[in-house]
């Protein structure tokens, strides 16, 4: 997924979209995949277990887990596992437009 991750922030710079992500790598692993990723987006560290105190705050049961928020901080999609980069680019090119179009 970090490649795709990477191509989102990038394609999508200057756009209603923020990227952020949860790593729960033990920490000497972490820095180890944040450099060998390009991860670039801000990451938080969830204590080096999956179950961290993020992963049990937002009930993460599986990795990866993409929560979609939209402009008005209500969560409108949650993937356990990957949707696949065309879904997951379609349900957020949908929610920048929704965000888009309040800003007008």
């Amino acid at each position: 997924m970090y490649p795709h991750e990477r191509s989102l922030v990038k394609r999508l710079e200057g756009r209603p979209f923020v990227l952020l992500g949860v790593n729960s790598d033990p920490k000497n692993r972490l820095r180890t995949v944040v450099k060998q990723q390009s991860i670039t987006w801000r990451s938080w560290w969830d204590g080096g277990s999956t179950g961290g105190p993020i992963a049990r705050q937002w009930g993460i049961r599986g990795w990866p887990t993409l929560v979609l928020i939209d402009h008005k901080g209500v969560i409108r999609e949650k993937h356990v596992g990957s949707p696949g980069d065309e879904e997951l680019d379609r349900e957020l090119e949908q929610l920048i437009r929704e965000a888009e179009a309040a800003q007008e």
